[in-house]
């Protein structure tokens, strides 16, 4: 067991010599308790008598039903009716290959866009996130489909092989597999970690402090609901790691928020801040267990502002990425659009984050809409007339939200 001292803690890449910073947009929340001293496990491993405290489940449950939807999406024979399933299962239904999922009562579409903070009095919002991402589904149904065996051109949607991957487009030159998944990196695994579990409003609901204080657990659970809060926002990251205790050993396990977690802390401009995240997630649910609500609440502003910064990255890196595959006498289309593809759904995440000690996001639903007409905006036909001053545009905007460059970045 290591000892931490929140004075001296810079797991987020922030110096703390005291309660706050000269630099009022990385002021974390104030702290009477700075030199509070308890111990913090090497692992996230926390019990209770014994018995492991830690559990998230249905967070795990979820992911293994996104990926499988993902895996499923580019198999031109499926219908909508089998892929929404996997989206908005019923509980019994058989949409899955695997027999647990089938019986679980959880679902993708049930927790998109459902935070506490961002849509508890938000339903127009959040219905109409719900329907872009069945819309996704739909129109890959209807509309690429149909299309599989044709070659794609502008305003024609079809295949494009860029002679190490085909690539199925619509008739603007977006994948629908890569919008659906970006997207629910935003709208799920992000809003729910950010803005609902990770909010006072869920850790501190009812006599959540009373009964933690008090160490009174949930009906035939080891763990009191606090606890359990914080551990379903750390599943939404770590929740298929093989080791689930020291997940950054196996980084990538899934195609969501924790392969995106890897490949930004895999930029040498960006090298610990998966160590920052993980940190502060262990060190915020052994303050927990302290009964240390101050150092908890500091944790989460940490992972809300570290999460929100791989998802900025990495909508910049395939903006950028796909500005360099069109450049040149030989412009790689098909690898050009899917990255554009994947920044469109990472964009479309923006509206998600969260701005560390605020109820806002970095980026405003209206402003992210506006970012996405921007990135179609160049001609009649999407992304075959994008300019590079378009992407340019964009990528900086997004960038001047944050402590980093557009050519770090890129890279």
């Amino acid at each position: 067991m290591n000892k931490f001292f929140l004075a001296i803690i810079a797991v987020a890449g922030l110096a703390f010599t005291s309660c706050s910073s000269e630099d009022d947009s990385l002021e974390l929340s104030p702290c009477d308790n700075c030199f509070v001293d308890f111990e913090v496990p090497d692992s996230y491993v926390f019990t209770r008598n014994g018995a492991s405290t830690v559990s998230f489940d249905g967070q795990t449950t979820r992911i293994k039903m996104g990926q499988e939807l993902l895996s499923n999406f580019n198999i031109q024979t499926k219908t909508f009716d089998e892929l929404n399933g996997m989206f908005a299962h019923i509980e019994g239904e058989v949409d899955f290959e695997e027999t647990a999922l089938n019986e679980s009562d959880k679902s993708l579409r049930s927790k998109v866009a459902a935070s506490a903070d961002y849509f508890s009095t938000n339903a127009t919002d959040q219905a109409i996130i719900r329907a872009d991402l069945e819309g996704f589904i739909s129109a890959q149904v209807a509309d690429v489909y149909p299309n599989w065996e044709v070659a794609a051109a502008a305003g024609q949607a079809g295949q494009l092989a860029d002679g190490e991957s085909t690539r199925y487009v619509n008739a603007n030159g977006l994948e629908y597999n890569q919008l659906f998944a970006k997207s629910l990196i935003g709208s799920l695994m992000t809003d729910q970690i950010l803005n609902n579990y990770l909010s006072t409003a869920v850790l501190d609901e009812a006599d959540n402090v009373a009964n933690n204080d008090a160490d009174v657990v949930e009906e035939g659970k080891d763990y009191t609901t606090m606890e359990h809060k914080w551990d379903e926002a750390y599943g939404y990251a770590y929740g298929l790691n093989a080791d689930q205790a020291n997940p950054n050993a196996d980084l990538g396990a899934d195609s969501f928020l924790n392969e995106y977690i890897e490949r930004a802390n895999a930029d040498s401009d960006f090298e610990g801040i998966a160590d920052d995240i993980f940190e502060a997630y262990k060190l915020g649910r052994a303050a927990i267990v302290a009964k240390d609500y101050d150092v908890r609440n500091a944790q989460a502003e940490i992972i809300k502002e570290n999460i929100s910064k791989v998802i900025a990255i990495r909508a910049i890196y395939y903006l950028q990425n796909g500005k360099t595959k069109l450049e040149g006498e030989t412009p790689n289309v098909g690898g050009a659009f899917h990255a554009l593809s994947e920044a469109y759904g990472f964009i479309y995440s923006l509206q998600f984050t969260r701005q560390p000690n605020s109820s806002e996001p970095y980026f405003s639903k209206e402003e992210v809409d506006a970012f996405l007409t921007q990135l179609l905006a160049d001609g009649e036909n999407g992304l075959w007339n994008v300019e590079a001053a378009t992407l340019d545009a964009i990528s900086e905007d997004i960038a001047a939200q944050f402590d980093f460059t557009v050519a770090e970045a890129a890279e």
